[in-house]
């Protein structure tokens, strides 16, 4: 009787782990909204990405599931459903935390590892220590709460909480070691997962040239990346960014019509005055003059190591190889800084320029 009693217990068990992982696995399957979207908090992110060009990606395989992260996923959703069930603040709109924001870069480079992998290669991946230990700007210039608008625009706390001194005096430390490895600037940075936007589009039939030929009609497309605004919480498209006049030698420097240019010049600024050149703006003046930031720069590693073979061959007219000039802005040395370069730095005034 104990034994038949005790393999009813483990049954009724066994049928409660399997009812439990296949209410489970269905949760996961299911369409969101049915789901997660049936909290308001969710549906705007939902509704959002609807429309996105990530929408026939689950929402699980970038925000993971209960269990995909073992105990901490575990209590970190737990938490989102006892604070969506006490708070009576009622959001409307969640946010993650930069933690949330670190794994979720994970799961993207899962399917974007070309650009994961020229990220990490470029300056755009430093991380706090690089950025908030540089001696040699903190002496020049005092780290303060704006510094997060370009160099850790998803972190949560103060200037006070991350590094101290708060002074151009040295030497500093940060005191949360925490954000020590974390990049400051993550995809979600320059990218929204849940961008309005329209899927790559594809023939309908290979066998009509009309479908697959050049002048096949385009689908308009938002631009695919922005910028975070810290200030504001919220994402902003490229092409909805302002456009700052920037002025050289007195007069307004023609600029390049891309949008993308504008998440460039929100971090990479001039001064009060808007002068080219001044702080860290890179914009082109001289012969460069409305070349976009991305005719030179990759977008993800930024290098631009071979960019000015692209328009300037080794054999050339002039007989100039500008492949073995110093063209870098890093170097006070440079007589052909490639932001500021003119005729006259290569030819000498009048020589070799035609007239017009």
């Amino acid at each position: 009787m104990k034994k038949r009693k005790l393999s009813l217990i483990l049954l009724l068990f066994a049928a409660g782990i399997i009812a439990l992982f296949g209410a489970y696995s269905a949760w996961n399957t299911a369409n969101p909204e049915k789901t997660c979207a049936n909290c308001h908090e969710i549906r705007p992110s939902f509704a959002s990405w609807e429309i996105s060009s990530h929408r026939e990606v689950a929402c699980t395989e970038c925000h993971g599931t209960a269990l995909s992260n073992g105990w901490h996923s575990m209590t970190e959703k737990g938490n989102m459903v006892l604070a969506h069930l006490t708070d009576d603040k009622q959001h409307n709109e969640i946010h993650l935390t930069e933690e949330q924001i670190i794994n979720t870069m994970d799961n993207c480079r899962e399917c974007h590892q070309e650009e994961y992998k020229k990220w990490i290669s470029g300056g755009h991946s430093a991380n706090y220590n690089h950025i908030f230990l540089d001696s040699a700007h903190n002496s020049m210039e005092q780290p303060y709460w704006d510094c997060f608008r370009c160099h850790g625009m998803h972190y949560e706390k103060d200037i006070y909480d991350l590094i101290e001194p708060v002074s151009n005096t040295g030497p500093w430390k940060l005191i949360d070691q925490d954000q020590a490895d974390r990049p400051v600037i993550t995809c979600l940075a320059c990218h929204q997962i849940h961008t309005t936007n329209s899927v790559h589009s594809a023939p309908e039939s290979f066998d009509k040239p009309e479908d697959i030929f050049y002048d096949r009609k385009k689908i308009e497309r938002n631009p695919h990346a922005g910028l975070y605004i810290r200030s504001d919480a919220m994402f902003l498209r490229a092409d909805l960014l302002p456009d700052p006049e920037i002025y050289y030698k007195g007069r307004e420097l023609r600029k390049a019509s891309n949008p993308y240019q504008r998440i460039c010049v929100q971090c990479h600024a001039p001064n009060f005055s808007h002068e080219a050149g001044t702080e860290d703006d890179r914009t082109p003046a001289g012969v460069h003059e409305g070349l976009a930031c991305m005719a030179c720069h990759d977008t993800h590693s930024n290098d631009a190591s071979n960019s000015c073979s692209q328009c300037h061959p080794a054999i050339s007219n002039c007989g100039l190889d500008v492949t073995t000039m110093n063209t870098s802005y890093h170097d006070p040395g440079s007589g052909n800084n490639i932001h500021f370069v003119s005729c006259e730095d290569c030819h000498g005034e009048g020589e070799g320029i035609s007239e017009r």
